[in-house]
């Protein structure tokens, strides 16, 4: 493990959350299931990118979350409840969300196993 910086000489290490930022202080993986952190993390992404904005980001995640029950689970049905909002009210046709879409699909087709997808390799 690599040393944090120091302080007075002394060595900091890094907290717990750090070093395994996808658990929990329990040590129990914070997402049951990859596509809770897909979510969240394409959210991130399209803020980032400037498709949304953060607020209009949170305004939708909220308005979602008081629509759905108060469990995890339901959380993040609310995380793609919201995304799905933005997107439909987006910069994006459907015509232009199928066409990604399709592409998408003949790039994994068209890419042996084990070789990560690319959009680029659509036929």
């Amino acid at each position: 493990m690599t040393k944090s910086p120091s302080t007075c000489g002394r060595a900091i290490l890094p907290a717990p959350d750090a070093l395994h930022p996808l658990a929990s202080r329990d040590g129990d993986p914070v997402f049951a299931e990859a596509w809770q952190a897909q979510g969240l993390a394409l959210a991130d992404c399209l803020v980032r990118a400037g498709v949304f904005s953060a607020d209009d980001w949170a305004q939708s995640l909220g308005a979602a979350v008081r629509e759905q029950a108060d469990t995890t689970e339901g959380y993040y049905l609310a995380v793609l409840s919201a995304l799905e909002r933005l997107l439909d009210d987006g910069p994006l046709t459907s015509d232009q969300i199928k066409e990604r879409r399709d592409a998408w699909a003949r790039a994994y087709e068209a890419t042996p196993h084990g070789m990560p997808v690319e959009l680029e390799n659509a036929p």
